[in-house]
């Protein structure tokens, strides 16, 4: 084999396009790094697309006493939302409380009561929710969100929807995030710093060869075409495990714990903008959540996953689950008549050996195999934290690069995302001060995905008419155009589903129209974004 120029020589290689890849990419060109990733897929495509959409501490881990990871992750809630007021914003949760509420039995928290105080007989009492509260506001040294508070839902609109058993509430803060969105935008800030991303690319083969990692790549097409790194990281996500058995070839003795977490979408439960933390007779917790103005959404699960990731959905069985937990709370009852959209994604949480899912840790492990070229697999992690796990990353490599930058991502704006926090209210006025003939719902959808850059997207549009073609929901040409140029999208799915949620209101018909629109363009599926 000839020696690969050096000027060739992609730095570190990434595996991987969901949110712990593309932050890793991101970092790593931010540091002055030559970055390539690929992904088989979409960006997003799989459990970065299949979250319950928030920034959080986390907190029913505390009852694990996971002190670190919800501190990390409280830390970032508002690290996280200055760098992206437009795809994240503050949301209080609502989390009424009954003296008949219980613990998981097998909680570090419910063991140490049983032996405690055993008269509990593993309820939760009121005491000490509001002291994990006290504990979850002070933990992350909180300065936007406001403190928890306690609420007689006999007077509080949010007990309206309510059963009348539930008189009493604790309400405190978190944060909503654009899941997929966020993908795509670190993507895009790895690319302006010069990364290079491979969608519908998958890696077929690598190995280590004179110092390098040889990777053999597929496209769309069935080409293939081999490049060359310094550096892999493996952030494959649910297929970690696969890609080191039988695209790398190598031996590890982590595992990981494949977990699924469905989701339903309803029609809207209730009218005003908070959310609800609900507990139920089981320990467990879910949440309903407004969503996209005229929907809730409610989950999560979290149920062993023995198939493949691409197989997970929402089962009847899982719809029902959520459906009777919801049930044990509103006033209005729910089946599966009033479900409009599910969703499922596999979590791939580090195997600690944990007796249930649930129970399973959420923090990640990063594990360095640097006997040759380095080889970094991620393991596990939560939306919430990927910021932190991208640093993490490059500080276990950071002994291979010595000339590489320091972690600086803490204090940039993810594109679109260059304005206050204070001042997201009041961007959907501005949008329409500038462009008239948007709607108000219509400018609110645009400021809430693209922020500043929804400007670009308007550029010239004195009229609706100027933006092309429409296909309905608000959608134009104009808009699918920016998705393809500058944000990878290569068919309906991708839009309808990931960039946005207008699969919700769009009807079969326009979803085809979208996908011919593409085929139309003669697009290349494996081209970076320009």
């Amino acid at each position: 084999m000839t020696t690969p120029r050096t000027d060739r020589v992609a730095d570190l290689f990434v595996i991987g396009g969901g949110i712990n890849g593309c932050g890793i990419a991101r970092d790593a060109a931010g540091r002055g790094l030559k970055v390539i990733l690929a992904e088989r897929g979409d960006l997003a495509q799989a459990t970065s697309s299949a979250s319950t959409k928030l920034f959080h501490g986390g907190l029913r881990y505390l009852e694990y006493f996971e002190f670190r990871l919800v501190r990390e992750a409280l830390v970032e809630r508002e690290t996280l939302l200055r760098a992206m007021p437009h795809i994240a914003w503050p949301m209080r949760f609502v989390l009424p409380h009954h003296h008949a509420m219980r613990f998981e039995n097998d909680t570090p928290t419910s063991r140490l009561l049983a032996r405690l105080m055993p008269w509990l007989r593993g309820r939760r009492p009121a005491w000490l929710i509001r002291l994990g509260l006290l504990l979850y506001d002070g933990l992350g040294g909180r300065k936007i969100l406001p403190a928890t508070r306690s609420l007689d839902l006999r007077h509080d609109p949010a007990g309206a929807p309510l059963r009348a058993q539930f008189e009493r509430a604790f309400e405190y803060s978190d944060c909503w995030v654009e899941d997929s969105r966020l993908v795509v935008l670190n993507a895009r800030d790895a690319e302006a710093r010069g990364a290079r991303i491979l969608t519908r690319t998958e890696v077929v083969a690598a190995r280590r060869a004179k110092g390098l990692w040889e990777v053999t790549l597929r496209g769309a097409d069935g080409a293939e075409r081999t490049l060359h790194a310094r550096a892999l990281v493996n952030a494959g996500g649910p297929w970690v495990g696969e890609i080191i058995a039988d695209r790398l070839s190598t031996a590890s003795t982590e595992r990981v714990r494949l977990v699924r977490g469905s989701h339903i979408v309803t029609r809207k439960l209730f009218d005003h903008d908070r959310s609800y933390f609900l507990q139920g007779t089981d320990g467990r917790i879910i949440f309903a959540i407004p969503y996209e103005t005229d929907f809730t959404l409610i989950g999560t699960t979290d149920q062993e996953h023995h198939g493949t990731a691409t197989d997970a959905v929402c089962t009847e069985a899982e719809q029902d689950y959520l459906c009777d937990f919801a049930n044990q709370y509103f006033k209005e009852s729910i089946g599966r008549d009033d479900i409009v959209w599910t969703y499922s994604g596999v979590r791939p949480l580090y195997d600690d050996g944990a007796k249930s899912a649930t129970a399973a840790t959420r923090d990640y492990v990063l594990s360095l195999d640097d006997d040759g070229a380095p080889l970094l697999n991620v393991f596990g992690g939560k939306i919430t934290t990927y910021r932190r796990l991208a640093e993490a990353a490059l500080a276990r490599l950071a002994p291979h690069f010595p000339a590489a930058g320091s972690a600086w991502t803490a204090g940039a704006a993810l594109p679109g995302g260059d304005f206050a926090v204070a001042e997201a209210a009041n961007m959907p006025g501005r949008l329409r001060a500038d462009h008239a003939f948007l709607s108000e719902r219509w400018a609110r959808r645009l400021i809430r995905a693209y922020g500043t850059d929804a400007w670009r997207i308007l550029e010239g549009a004195d009229s609706a008419g100027d933006l092309g073609r429409d296909f309905g929901a608000t959608l134009t040409e104009a808009e699918l155009r920016w998705l393809m140029t500058r944000e990878y999208a290569r068919c309906g799915d991708d839009v309808a589903w990931r960039r946005t949620k207008l699969g919700l209101r769009l009807a079969p018909d326009q979803l085809a129209a979208i996908d011919d629109w593409f085929t139309a363009q003669h697009s290349t599926p494996a081209a970076t974004a320009p």
